[in-house]
């Protein structure tokens, strides 16, 4: 939060000599200053005290030359004509005078009311009555016009103005971009003279957050953000050689739109191209063409009874994406230690069974996988505790540090454990959402197993169906999925195969009866695909709850 200090207001951001920071001191309108990064304190020794009702005098302006600023690439003439000034004035700090610049703030009739001044040291101070200062520039130029443009600060004002060869108006902020939203509230008679108001404060998070609060006090289609591509701000594409780019960037300003309002003419054509398979593959060729394929952005969930080879068919999945496609995916089993899953992974791959004791198998051969999955693989460790914020935490940086678009969550009912709060069904609904929205925000797909409730009549670790309902802990675990599939069979008779039911489909709505077999091949750990005809040879009692057969 923001601090204050006897009713000052927000001057501006620079650097911090106790810390280093290059913008965390925020100077005040009395003077004193607060770093937000070491919380280091600054009183108003020595500020310039503000012009007060009660007959209290403020101290005199003061008096400089108009110089060219060599080292900001701004000519005499631009100073002369923004009356910004150099001079000597004694420092807050040495108490001796030092060579400062001065920008003069003016009333409408071109009075001088206040002043900025900086040092070389970045120690600002301000004098006069800068609590009632408007915009800096606005004296300039006539009231209304085709654009204005509005910068951060002074020399950013001075720079769009040269090199628009102070033609157009342009002014920029008082007190920075953090009092951004107050500032142009308090000038919106004027501003909206304009039939454009461009905002372009500087490119990072400070003030592009302050053009997104300041935007919405405008009428639709009135107020345009602009950034100048590869700089923070007009100054410094200017000492670069690219003002032209400061130019681009003002005539090719983006007309402010709130987040999640698309015009349909901005995705016709993405909306007229074909659609067509995924290149994103399943394990299982008949999956693919039930589903199309797996997709970004995308929410997957696999339920099933007690040990109906839910794990299996997960880990199957991995090995697929890590033998085909390639890529690297993030594995959070938190039911199983990670040197177990790096083994079991590898085993599928193989098709060796390397964690059942008893197996025999190459030792040299696994280290020889277990290597060529260097950089493809990462395992959540929640050994140091686990907790929901902890997994969500470890996706964002598997995405950003190793590029994994592919998270496996096994399972979904003991993460909702470890959650804040009672109440099992709003951790699972505000959990369910917010990884939804994680993955298209990551442009990544999540793939999940859930538990399921035990069920009325046959069971589903008897061949029981599996339905949405069965899904435990909250309806909103099927809301937010794209796709849910239901691992299902009878475990009670040895060899028979399962059936991987799709439950839901959001995709194309095609999810009644659309099934495939998968039959566990306990040699190698796999789970092979087997035709509709080997289902129903086989059929060992697999009937749903109507006796149709599957």
């Amino acid at each position: 939060m923001e601090q204050t200090y006897n009713d000052s207001e927000l001057v501006s951001k620079g650097a911090c000599d106790e810390c280093g920071s290059s913008d965390g001191n925020a100077l005040y309108t009395d003077g004193h200053a607060y770093c937000f990064v070491c919380n280091h304190y600054t009183p108003g020794e020595g500020a310039a005290p503000q012009a007060q009702e009660g007959g209290k005098k403020s101290r005199p302006m003061h008096h400089g030359d108009v110089r060219a600023l060599a080292k900001r690439g701004l000519t005499e003439e631009t100073c002369k004509k923004w009356g910004y000034t150099v001079g000597r004035v004694p420092h807050p700090k040495t108490k001796t005078d030092e060579l400062c610049q001065i920008a003069t703030y003016r009333d409408e009739a071109g009075r001088p009311i206040a002043q900025k001044l900086r040092w070389a040291d970045k120690t600002f101070q301000t004098v006069g009555d800068f609590k009632h200062v408007g915009l800096y520039g606005q004296w300039l130029w006539r009231d209304g016009g085709k654009r204005v443009v509005v910068v951060e600060g002074e020399i950013d004002a001075l720079t769009v103005s040269q090199l628009q060869s102070h033609k157009w108006p342009v002014v920029s902020l008082p007190n920075g971009a953090p009092a951004a939203k107050k500032t142009l509230s308090g000038m919106l008679t004027w501003l909206q003279k304009f039939q454009e108001v461009v905002l372009m404060f500087d490119d990072d998070d400070v003030g592009q957050k302050a053009a997104q609060e300041c935007a919405p006090l405008f009428a639709p289609g009135q107020c345009k953000v602009a950034r100048i591509a590869g700089f923070k701000d007009a100054n410094e594409a200017h000492l670069a050689g690219e003002g032209a780019r400061v130019i681009d960037a003002i005539w090719g300003a983006k007309e402010y739109r709130p987040d999640g309002i698309v015009a349909i003419e901005d995705v016709a054509d993405k909306a007229a191209e074909d659609v067509s398979m995924s290149e994103l593959q399943w394990a299982w060729p008949t999956l693919n063409a039930l589903t199309y394929g797996r997709r970004r952005g995308e929410v997957y969930g696999f339920a099933g009874g007690t040990g109906m080879g839910k794990t299996t068919v997960f880990k199957q999945v991995q090995a697929s994406i890590l033998e085909k496609e390639r890529r690297p995916i993030g594995l959070f089993h938190l039911e199983e230690p990670p040197h177990h899953t790096a083994k079991t992974i590898a085993g599928v791959l193989d098709g060796v069974r390397y964690h059942v004791p008893g197996v025999e198998y190459d030792k040299d051969k696994l280290k020889s996988t277990l290597g060529g999955l260097k950089g493809r693989v990462y395992l959540f460790d929640h050994f140091g505790g686990l907790t929901y914020e902890r997994v969500i935490e470890q996706m964002r940086y598997m995405r950003h540090a190793f590029g994994v678009q592919d998270f496996f969550l096994d399972h979904i009912t003991a993460l909702a454990a470890v959650m804040e709060g009672d109440d099992e069904r709003k951790q699972i609904d505000r959990m369910m959402a917010e990884l939804a929205s994680l993955m298209m925000e990551l442009d990544s797909t999540l793939y999940y197993i859930s538990h399921c409730a035990t069920p009325e009549g046959k069971s589903h670790e008897e061949g029981g169906r599996v339905l949405e309902k069965h899904l435990r802990g909250s309806r909103s675990i099927v809301f937010w999925s794209h796709f849910i599939f239901a691992v299902e069979g009878n475990k009670q008779e040895p060899g028979s195969p399962r059936i991987l039911r799709v439950l839901k489909d959001r995709f194309t709505g095609d999810s009644n009866g659309l099934c495939l077999g998968l039959m566990y091949d306990q040699g190698t750990g796999r789970m092979t695909e087997c035709s509709l005809e080997e289902r129903k040879e086989s059929n060992h009692g697999f009937r749903d709850e109507t006796n149709n057969d599957f």
